[in-house]
């Protein structure tokens, strides 16, 4: 692999986009690929944004991703898909969660929350798989795995087929919760 592949995580702080960015970073590196990875948490324990920036291949110099060059967007959050969309490169992908956390100035009704926000991202990103992954966590029995949910698109999507993705996760995640990620990666992978 000449090229450096960009992928881009968003989301607001809590939905384990962090956790889900290092499983797909540790898989990267079991791989053989040169990874760098940058975070910005902002006001996450406010419900901030949250993103993470993956950039691997053979040789990275940088993990920081500039607009208009990421290959995939990984949009936990679907306003989270609308703030960063300008970093999409053009024929880049995107992934986004159908799902609505009103931040904390759209709760004080400083702001208005978007409408339509799924039907406008389509009209303009034509590459765009969206997903119902709260809804698919909660048939699982915990809302809290959709971020595996997401990465398991994210996986497809990469196509990836040397990386033991269990043997990654129960490395990265508490014994007890190795299961439901596993079954919620499969998910996503399956979308």
């Amino acid at each position: 692999m000449n090229k450096v592949k960009n992928i881009l995580f968003v989301g607001v702080g809590g939905q384990g986009i962090i956790l889900a960015s290092k499983i797909l970073v540790s898989g990267l590196i079991n791989s053989g690929y040169d990874v760098k990875m940058s975070e910005v948490h902002g006001m996450a324990q406010r419900g901030g944004s949250v993103t993470t920036q993956v950039r691997y291949g053979d040789k990275v110099y940088s993990p920081i991703i500039g607009k208009g060059s990421a290959d995939v967007i990984v949009a936990f959050e679907k306003m989270e898909a609308l703030r960063w969309i300008e970093y999409l490169s053009p024929g880049g992908k995107l992934i986004v969660n159908d799902y609505k956390i009103p931040s904390a100035t759209v709760l004080s009704e400083k702001e208005k929350y978007p409408e339509n926000v799924i039907e406008n991202i389509k009209s303009n990103i034509k590459n765009t798989t969206v997903i119902k992954a709260a809804e698919k966590a909660k048939e699982l029995g915990n809302i809290k795995s959709q971020n595996m949910i997401m990465l398991g698109v994210l996986l497809k999507t990469l196509q990836l087929p040397n990386v033991n993705w269990g043997k990654i996760i129960s490395e990265n995640v508490k014994k007890q919760f190795v299961s439901i990620n596993m079954k919620s990666v499969k998910i996503g992978m399956d979308v």
